[in-house]
């Protein structure tokens, strides 16, 4: 059961009284179009992401998260998983994005993120998917995965808000973001959902394959925060706009969790609204895949006293908005 007023801080600084989706400004302007092709044209020497393979993927040539032209689309449901504040009761409207452009070893859907499953989908397609779960009732549309195709996001927008899309748009990442990609959702996307894995580049390289991730994280995270400030709801419940931070603990980790939360309330706000999660399972090449124990020291869920000590962390910080999931 869905208790938003339990749930959530409706704090009368936190409320929005009045809500639109914000790509509506740029709807009535006529800008939509013209913003999708400048998206497109990140793809003709790709850096779209961090990676800068600098491939033309509009003549569908790949590299590191082997996507071409066309964003596949894994699945596309209302989810009930997420924070309740996006869930609410009809569910948030979550398209998932096949392949990644990270390599995390642990990763929980690594037969999406490492394997090509689902269908490769143009803008037309993923915008009937946005309108179909707007008709079912879904709260918000979740991007999950999108930082690898967000000129193809920005396309699927241009395209769904003619049609009727009226629902709040959620950019659901790791933050292995570019900044340019970011500047170009600017005004379209609004609630920015970032999980902010690792704060040293040690871990970043052995866990995730990409050792300028907590650099290219908090560069990201600022522009998110500059374009939609903290997380805000409207008077239902709901999150509307904002930026709202996951932190997914894991074993022997709360050293990065502490400088995280830091970071966090002194470089963005100590209104920061963040997710400590404590779902880490050994998944994909951890656990009994790892046959030579090179990542023994995460072989096993967060305990009880590190999930504790990271939320303590967070309060110590100055948080005082954590999801109470």
């Amino acid at each position: 059961m869905f208790a938003n007023r339990q749930t959530v801080d409706l704090n009368p600084d936190f409320v929005l009284q009045d809500f639109e989706p914000a790509y509506m400004q740029a709807y009535r302007r006529g800008e939509l179009q013209e913003r999708a092709e400048l998206a497109l044209q990140e793809l003709e020497d790709c850096c779209v992401c961090p990676r800068n393979c600098h491939v033309n993927r509009l003549l569908d040539e790949k590299r590191v998260c082997n996507t071409g032209r066309y964003a596949i689309v894994s699945s596309a449901f209302a989810h009930f998983g997420e924070e309740n504040c996006l869930r609410g009761w009809n569910g948030s409207g979550t398209i998932f994005f096949g392949l990644c452009n990270l390599r995390c070893v642990f990763c929980q859907n690594w037969d999406i993120s490492q394997q090509h499953s689902g269908k490769e989908c143009n803008a037309d397609e993923i915008a009937d998917l946005m309108l179909s779960l707007q008709d079912r009732g879904c709260h918000n549309i979740n991007f999950v995965t999108p930082e690898h195709v967000a000129p193809q996001v920005i396309e699927a927008i241009t395209a769904a808000v003619p049609r009727g899309l009226r629902l709040p748009i959620v950019y659901n990442t790791s933050a292995y973001d570019s900044l340019a990609s970011l500047k170009l959702m600017d005004g379209l996307v609004d609630i920015y959902m970032p999980d902010f894995k690792f704060w040293h580049k040690e871990s970043a390289r052995k866990y995730a394959k990409a050792k300028d991730y907590p650099e290219k994280a908090r560069d990201a995270i600022r522009e998110m925060h500059r374009q939609v400030g903290d997380l805000k709801f409207g008077t239902d419940g709901l999150a509307k706009r904002g930026v709202l931070i996951r932190h997914l603990v894991m074993p022997g980790q709360t050293d990065e969790a502490a400088h995280i939360f830091n970071w966090l309330a002194e470089e963005l706000s100590p209104d920061t609204y963040v997710n400590v999660m404590g779902q880490y399972r050994p998944q994909f090449q951890v656990g009994y895949a790892d046959k030579k124990g090179k990542y023994r020291d995460i072989n096993r869920a967060p305990s009880t006293g590190e999930m504790q000590a990271a939320r303590a962390a967070a309060f110590k910080a100055g948080l005082h908005r954590l999801d109470e999931r």
